[in-house]
This record gives structure tokens, sequence and C-alpha cells, in this order.
């Protein structure tokens, strides 16, 4: 899947950013609703190795939907980490399942 360089959610622009190495430790990537930044590391802050293609597919799923969830009116669900993981792996089964 090709990840874009920015989005809008609701009235706001999202950057999408990549780095080289992750950008928390333990995490894949992280959104700043602040800034409107999307930050996914490429590879791992753990052992260097670079994260497979569906794997930045899921991180960008589900930091977009921390983002929508936000852009909701802050939503109550918008930083529960188990519902929104859950989802995103579902969206992005979903998304890479597609047939046109």
């Amino acid at each position: 899947m090709q990840i874009p360089t920015s989005l809008k959610v609701g009235d706001h622009r999202y950057k999408i950013v990549r780095v080289d190495q992750a950008p928390i430790k333990r995490t894949m990537g992280e959104v700043d609703v602040k800034a409107k930044t999307i930050t996914l590391g490429q590879r791992s802050w753990l052992n260097g190795k670079a994260f497979k293609p569906e794997q930045l597919d899921d991180t960008f799923w589900h930091e977009l939907t921390h983002a929508i969830l936000y852009e909701m009116g802050k939503h109550r669900m918008w930083r529960d980490e188990e519902f929104v993981g859950q989802f995103a792996t579902l969206l992005t089964k979903a998304i890479n399942s597609a047939k046109f």
C-alpha cells in the first residue's frame, strides 16, 4: 500500500512523516493531534530491523484511527489502544483484501 505524505481528517490536514527509527520505544508510530502529525518509524528501535510493509500499513491505519476519533470531538475511544489496535488491524486486512 502506498502511504500518503498528508491527508485531511475533518477540517485539519495531517502530515505523515517517516523517520528511520520508531519515534517511541516499543512503538512503530505515533500521532500528535496538536501538531497534526503522524510519525511512522521504518526500523525497530530494539534491533534496527526494517518493519515489513504490512506492519507499516497497520501502523498507519492505527495512528490515523486515533486522529479520526480525536477529530470526532475527542471521542471517548480516541486513546483506547485496545479498541484502536483491533479496529486498525481489521481495517488493514479489509483494505489489503479488496478486489477491483
